[in-house]
């Protein structure tokens, strides 16, 4: 078992605090105020509560850090080097609809690296951290991702484009040639859970695309160092700018980047072929 660092027992007290205000709207989630950022898109007064809570407690034990929040956005600190990405309720139509699927994520990065990062889900009380080479920790059980090394034996999840977001044809393209060679596939509705459950090995793989920053920073290097692989769809590591991720054990990271790779040509392909006719 690893000891928490002051800097994990930073964020941790944070989003503990964080979380205690999100269980108590989650018991009255009818009477929420919620608004709507675009179409399916939305957020309600306790993603705004959360929010203020985690910036008041991360700001608190480290004065000179920036922020990139998801409803408030970016914030230089003192120190330039060093910032926050806080998402404080990832998974919010789960949550408004409901479904005690969401997460606190909570990262630190450090010239443009991530170091640290958190992903708390209240309702379980499971709480996943991770500090660059310190390994990946489940409350205090230190995490592998999954051994499978058979992609008709994983169980994979995705994302799925809602109204108004995302290319539709190149998703169900992808999912057309993954689905058939898996065991299963799920659609939980939070990255950040989906990325902790690869860590963890609960899942053996996910992909996704347009995702924002604080939907994966924190959750990819739990990953990493969980012994997982973290891509883009090209194989790169820019996932955090281009929104799309790859997530695996070092198995099926390969065979899984090369289908979403096939779904994606084939949907280019029809696309150009659609607009040339």
């Amino acid at each position: 078992m690893s000891a928490r660092s002051p800097l994990i027992n930073v964020m941790a007290n944070a989003a503990t605090k964080a979380a205690r205000a999100l269980a108590r709207d989650f018991g009255e989630v009818e009477n929420l105020q919620v608004s709507r950022k675009g179409p399916a898109d939305f957020v309600s007064a306790a993603d705004l509560k959360a929010e203020k809570i985690l910036r008041g407690e991360l700001a608190h034990a480290r004065p000179n850090f920036g922020f990139l929040m998801e409803e408030s956005g970016a914030e230089t600190g003192a120190d330039k080097d060093q910032r926050w990405i806080v998402d404080p309720l990832d998974g919010t139509t789960n949550f408004l609809h409901g479904i005690p699927h969401f997460a606190i994520s909570i990262a630190l990065e450090h010239f443009g690296k991530v170091v640290a990062g958190l992903v708390y889900q209240p309702i379980n009380d499971e709480m996943y951290w991770a500090e660059k080479g310190r390994g990946a920790w489940l409350n205090g059980r230190r995490l592998r991702s999954s051994a499978r090394r058979d992609l008709a034996q994983a169980v994979v999840a995705t994302g799925i484009p809602h109204l108004g977001r995302g290319d539709h044809p190149e998703f169900l393209a992808i999912l057309e040639r993954i689905m058939p060679r898996v065991a299963g596939v799920r659609r939980f509705g939070a990255a950040a859970l989906d990325l902790a459950y690869v860590a963890s090995g609960r899942l053996d793989g996910f992909w996704e695309t347009h995702l924002q920053t604080w939907d994966i920073a924190a959750g990819a290097l739990i990953v990493r160092e969980a012994g997982g692989y973290v891509s883009d769809f090209a194989g790169g590591s820019d996932f955090a700018r281009s929104g799309e991720i790859i997530a695996a054990n070092d198995q099926l990271h390969g065979p899984l980047a090369r289908l979403v790779s096939e779904g994606r040509q084939f949907a280019a392909k029809q696309s150009v072929e659609k607009t040339d006719s």
